[in-house]
C-alpha cells in the first residue's frame, strides 16, 4: 500500500500532452519498420527543422542551462525523429529512385537543386563540408565542455552541500531555502550527467548521416544499374543527387542542434539570455572596440583589398565604442535617480509609520528656537565640533557612542536646550544667548556689567556678561566660553556621566569582533562556561560607571577569565579587575606623574568595616551602617573633599579593598565624578601625595 500511496498522480491538465507524447515517440519507432508516402517524409523533415530551429531559439534565450534540463531528453527525441527519417528517406530511395529527383519527397528534390545547382558534385562536396563542421568542430568542441563540466560539477557537490549546511548552521538561510539549494544542486549534477552523455548521440548522430549517405549512394547506384536498367553515369547522377539531398536535409538540422548542444553547455556559470551575456561582455571594453575600429580602418586602406566593408564595420565599432560611455552613464543616472527616490520614498514612509515614533535616538540635543537661529550659522561648526568630541571618547573609554541627534525643538523655551539619553531628558539649561561666560572657581569677580551663574557641566561658579566686552575680558586674562563651547562642554560630561547606558550589546559584540583570534576564543571559552555576554556586558558597565577605560579590553578579558571560574556576582569579578587594571587606572589619574589621594580616617575605615555583615564563608551578605554615622560621613567628607576641589586639585578617595564599593556608593550621590580606589588598586612605582584624611 505504501508504494501505491507513494506513486506520482498524474494532473488532469497533462493527460492530452503525455498521450501526445507517447503516441510521438511510437510512431517515431514505426517509421524505422514501415514504409511512409512522400508527403509524410516532406512532413516529417519539415518537423525535424523546425524543432531544431525551436531547439536553438531557447539555448540562445535561457538565463541559466538548468532552465533547460529537458534538453538531454528533447536531444534523444529528435535524434531518432532524423535517424527514422534517414532509413524512411532510404527505403524510398532506393525503392523509386529511378522516378527522379522528386522520388523522396519534394523536401529532398529542393535540396537537392537548391544546394546542388544541379550538379551532383557541388552537393557532396557541400554535404562533406557540413559533416566535417558538425562533426570535428562543433561536435566535438561540445562533447569535450560536456565530459570537464560534468566532471567538476559532481567534484563540486561535496564543498556545495557543505556550504549549503554551514550557511543553515550560520543561520544565514533557512530550511526552505536550504531544500531549494539542495534541490538545484540535485539538477545541476544531474544534467551535466546527463549532457555528458547527450553529447554523444549528436557525435553519434553526424557519424550515422555520414554512414547512411555512403549506403544510399552505393547502394542507390547498384540498384538503379541492376533493376532498373539505367547506365552507370545516369545511376549516379540520379541517386548521388537524392542521397546528398537526403544527407543535407537531415544534417541540417543536425548541425542546428549540435550549435544548441554546444550553446548550452559552453554558458556554464554566465547568467542570463545568450545575447546579454555575449553583447554585454563584448561591448564591455570600449576601448578594445576603439583599437579593432582603428585596425580595421587601417586594413580597409591597404592595397588591393575592398575598402567598403573594411570601413562600415570600422565605422559601426567606432560608433558603438562612442556610444557605450554615454549610454552606461545615462543607464547609472537613471539607476542612482531611482535608488535616491526608492530611498527617499523609504525615509518618507518611516517617518509616518507608527513603528517611526517608538525608535528613539540613543543621544538627542533639542534647541529652542531663539538659539537655534543664534546657532545657525554654527550648525556645521556644532557638527564638525560633536565629531571631534566621539572620537576623543573613543580614544579615551575605548569603544565609539552614537552618534547625537541634533534638533530643533520649539516646544521648549526659546534659549533653552536639552539633552536626552535615550528618549529621557538628563540635562537641560537656559542660555544667555549673546553672551560669554566667565569661568571664575575660587576667583575675583571681573568689573565688567554682567550676572554670576553656574557652569552647567560642572556646577562652577561663572560670570555671564555680553559677548561686547571678550577684548576687555582677554586684556585682564580671564578664562571664558562662548555659547557653543558651553553647550559642548555640558554635552560632552553628560555623556561621559552616561557611558554606562550608551554601552549597548551590539557595541560589545562589535568591540569583541575587533579583538585578535586567540582572545576572541578566549572570550567564547569564557562566555560558555562561566559567564554570560551580558554578565561581560554588565562587567564593562561597571566599569564605565566610574569612568575606567576600556580600551585595553584583552586586559580586561585576561582578569575575568582569572576569576570568573571562582565567583559568579559581578561585583566581585569588577573589584578584580580592577586590580589588575591598577596600572593604567593610576595612570589615568595621575598629575605630573604624581597621583594625590585623601585617605579615610581609621574612624571611618572600622565603621564601613564594621557595617559589612558576612556569611559562615566570609563573604559579604549586606551592608549595613547606622543612617546617623552615614549623614555624619557625609558632611566630614564634603567639608573635606570641598576644601580640596575649590583648591583646584585632582585627586582620589582611598579606602579598604573590601568598603571600596560601598564607600563609592555613598561618594558618587554627593561628587559624581570623584575617584574611589583601593589600597590595592594602587600600582607599584606611582608616586603617591596624601592630601590629608576624613576624620
Amino acid at each position: 500500500m505504501a508504494v501505491i500511496d507513494s506513486a506520482p498522480v498524474p494532473q488532469a491538465g497533462n493527460h492530452g500532452r503525455d498521450i501526445a507524447l507517447a503516441l510521438g515517440v511510437i510512431t517515431i519507432l514505426s517509421i524505422l519498420f514501415l514504409p511512409i508516402p512522400p508527403f509524410l517524409i516532406d512532413f516529417g523533415l519539415a518537423l525535424s527543422l523546425a524543432v531544431s530551429v525551436l531547439i536553438l531559439m531557447v539555448a540562445l534565450w535561457m538565463q541559466k542551462p538548468l532552465d533547460f534540463t529537458s534538453f538531454p531528453t528533447v536531444l534523444l527525441i529528435v535524434t531518432m525523429l532524423r535517424l527514422s527519417l534517414s532509413i524512411a528517406t532510404t527505403r524510398a530511395i532506393l525503392s523509386h529512385g529511378n522516378d527522379g529527383v522528386n522520388a523522396a519527397g519534394y523536401v529532398i528534390g529542393g535540396f537537392s537543386n537548391l544546394v546542388m545547382a544541379g550538379d551532383f558534385v557541388i552537393g557532396l562536396i557541400v554535404f562533406l563540408i557540413l559533416i566535417v563542421v558538425n562533426f570535428i568542430v562543433i561536435t566535438k568542441g561540445a562533447t569535450r565542455i560536456a565530459e570537464v563540466g560534468a566532471r567538476f560539477t559532481l567534484d563540486a557537490i561535496p564543498g556545495k552541500q557543505m556550504s549549503i549546511d554551514a550557511d543553515l548552521s550560520a543561520g544565514v538561510i533557512d530550511d526552505k531555502e536550504a531544500q531549494k539549494r539542495r534541490r538545484e544542486l540535485e539538477e545541476e549534477s544531474s544534467f551535466f550527467g546527463a549532457m555528458d552523455g547527450a553529447s554523444k548521440f549528436v557525435r553519434g548522430d553526424a557519424i550515422a548521416g555520414l554512414l547512411i549517405t555512403a549506403i544510399n549512394i552505393i547502394g542507390g547506384i547498384a540498384i538503379g544499374y541492376t533493376r532498373h536498367g539505367m547506365s552507370m553515369s545516369e545511376s549516379a547522377d540520379v541517386f548521388v543527387k537524392l542521397s546528398v539531398g537526403d544527407g543535407l536535409a537531415t544534417q541540417i538540422p543536425a548541425l542546428i542542434v549540435s550549435l544548441s548542444a554546444g550553446l548550452v553547455v559552453s554558458k556554464g556559470g554566465t547568467r542570463g539570455a545568450t545575447d546579454e551575456a555575449v553583447f554585454g561582455q563584448l561591448g564591455a571594453y570600449p576601448r578594445a572596440l576603439s583599437v579593432a575600429a582603428v585596425l580595421i580602418g587601417g586594413i580597409g586602406i591597404m592595397p588591393g583589398l575592398p575598402t567598403i566593408p573594411f570601413f562600415i564595420l570600422a565605422f559601426a565599432m567606432g560608433s558603438v565604442a562612442y556610444f557605450i560611455p554615454r549610454q552606461r552613464k545615462k543607464l547609472a543616472d537613471a539607476a542612482a535617480a531611482a535608488e535616491r527616490q526608492v530611498a527617499e520614498a523609504k525615509v518618507e514612509e518611516e517617518k509616518q509609520s507608527i513603528k517611526a515614533s517608538l525608535k528613539t535616538p540613543e543621544i538627542e540635543l533639542l534647541i529652542g528656537k531663539q538659539l537655534s537661529t543664534r546657532l545657525l550659522t554654527s550648525h556645521q561648526e556644532l557638527a564638525f565640533r560633536m565629531g571631534k568630541m566621539r572620537k576623543k571618547f573613543a580614544t579615551q573609554y575605548g569603544f565609539v557612542v552614537p552618534e547625537v541627534k541634533l534638533t530643533d525643538d520649539f516646544s521648549i523655551p526659546p534659549k533653552t536646550y536639552q539633552i536626552k539619553i535615550h528618549g529621557t531628558v538628563v540635562a537641560e539649561y537656559q542660555m544667555r544667548v549673546g553672551e560669554v561666560m566667565v569661568l571664575l572657581g575660587n576667583g575675583t569677580i571681573p568689573q565688567i556689567p554682567g550676572e554670576e551663574v553656574r557652569e552647567p557641566a560642572f556646577g562652577m561658579r561663572a560670570y555671564s556678561v555680553s559677548e561686547a566686552f571678550a577684548e576687555d575680558l582677554k586684556r585682564e586674562r580671564f578664562t571664558f566660553a562662548d555659547n557653543l563651547s558651553v553647550l559642548l562642554t555640558h554635552l560632552s560630561e553628560v555623556i561621559r556621566n552616561n557611558l554606562p547606558q550608551l554601552l549597548s550589546y551590539k557595541d560589545m559584540k562589535a568591540l569583541i569582533e575587533r579583538q585578535d583570534q586567540e582572545y576572541r576564543k578566549l572570550i567564547d571559552e569564557v562566555c560558555t562556561s562561566h559567564i554570560s555576554y551580558p554578565g561581560l556586558q554588565a562587567v564593562l558597565k561597571l566599569l564605565l560607571a566610574e569612568r575606567i577605560s576600556i580600551r585595553n579590553l584583552h586586559l580586561i578579558i585576561e582578569a575575568i577569565a582569572e576569576i570568573a571560574p571562582h565567583v559568579r556576582r559581578t561585583e566581585q569579578i569588577v573589584e578584580h579587575v580592577r586590580i589588575r587594571m591598577a596600572q593604567q587606572i593610576c595612570g589615568d589619574l595621575t598629575e605630573s606623574g604624581v597621583l594625590k589621594v585623601l585617605r579615610l580616617g581609621n574612624r571611618w575605615d572600622l565603621a564601613f568595616h564594621q557595617a559589612l555583615k558576612r556569611d559562615q564563608k566570609g563573604e559579604i551578605r549586606e551592608f549595613d551602617i547606622d543612617p546617623r554615622l552615614l549623614e555624619e560621613f557625609g558632611n566630614e567628607m564634603t567639608k573635606a573633599v570641598r576644601q580640596h576641589l575649590d583648591a583646584g586639585e585632582r585627586f582620589v578617595l582611598v579606602t579598604a579593598p573590601d568598603a571600596r564599593p560601598y564607600v563609592r556608593m555613598i561618594v558618587e550621590r554627593l561628587f559624581a565624578t570623584l575617584p574611589v580606589l583601593s589600597h590595592v588598586e594602587i600600582a607599584r612605582g606611582v608616586e603617591v601625595r596624601v592630601l590629608g584624611s576624613i576624620s
